[in-house]
This record gives structure tokens, C-alpha cells and sequence, in this order.
């Protein structure tokens, strides 16, 4: 069942599989404290568990963007490696355009790294398409 994980505790629940997408988080306690302050900013955390363990993490926003009106943006969306290939993925997917629907949502997207293939392929086959390049400048 995916629910979003608000508190604390929940959130530090989310960090080893999230570390997997984004290794440069060091520790869970930083883990914590950032997505608490994104969640200041309406930033939201999605996970799902499976058998007691958390399988699958999504972070996202609901955002108003000129370009495509009332949108869901994934910032993160990762399944465990250990948990790929069982569906968890799909499943959190799912739920996650579900979520945008129901908030009358224009578009959902995402962006993810170009070195992630297997992601890509997952995306492809769920009917998503490339529809932009997304730039980014290092400034520090």
C-alpha cells in the first residue's frame, strides 16, 4: 500500500531506499531535515511497502507551470534494487498519476538521468514519452 510518509520517523524509513537514487544524501538524519524543508514547499514523499520493508519511494509536487497548467512533477522515483522486477514500480506509478488525477491535474512528468536505461524502458512501456531536454548549470 503506498501512504505518504509525514512524520519523522517515516520519512527516515525512506532513506535507504532513496540513498540508492540520490547517493550523495550522507546521512538519514540530513535526509530528514531536507525533506522536511521541501515539504515546506509542498514537497511530498510517497512510499510503499512490502512484507514490512519500504520497497519503493517517490517524492513529488503538485505545482502550477505556465507551460502545462496544474501539474504533478516527480523529483524522485526509485524501487529498491533488491524490489525491482515485482511490480512495486508500476504500482507506486500508478498511484502517483491516481493522486494527480484526482487533484485535476493537466500532466504528470518527470525527469531522470540519462545514464538510467533501465528506468527509461520502465517509462517507455508505461506509455510516457520524451518530450523535452531539461538543462541544468552547475553554480557551486
Amino acid at each position: 500500500m503506498v501512504r505518504l510518509a509525514k512524520s519523522a520517523a517515516e520519512i527516515a524509513q525512506c532513506f535507504a531506499v532513496m540513498r540508492e537514487l540520490r547517493p550523495h544524501l550522507v546521512s538519514e538524519a540530513e535526509f530528514v531535515a531536507r525533506v522536511q524543508e521541501q515539504q515546506s514547499e509542498g514537497f511530498l514523499l510517497a512510499m510503499l511497502e512490502h512484507e514490512g520493508a519500504v520497497v519503493t519511494v517517490a517524492g513529488f509536487r503538485v505545482q502550477h507551470l505556465l507551460a502545462t497548467g496544474l501539474t504533478l512533477y516527480v523529483d524522485d522515483l526509485v524501487t529498491g534494487a533488491a524490489f525491482r522486477s515485482h511490480g512495486h514500480g508500476k504500482t507506486m506509478l500508478d498511484w502517483l498519476i491516481a493522486y494527480a488525477r484526482e487533484r485535476g491535474c493537466h500532466t504528470f512528468s518527470l525527469d531522470s538521468g540519462t545514464h538510467r536505461r533501465e528506468a527509461h524502458v520502465f517509462y517507455f512501456r508505461e506509455r510516457m514519452r520524451v518530450t523535452s531536454f531539461h538543462f541544468a548549470l552547475e553554480l557551486k
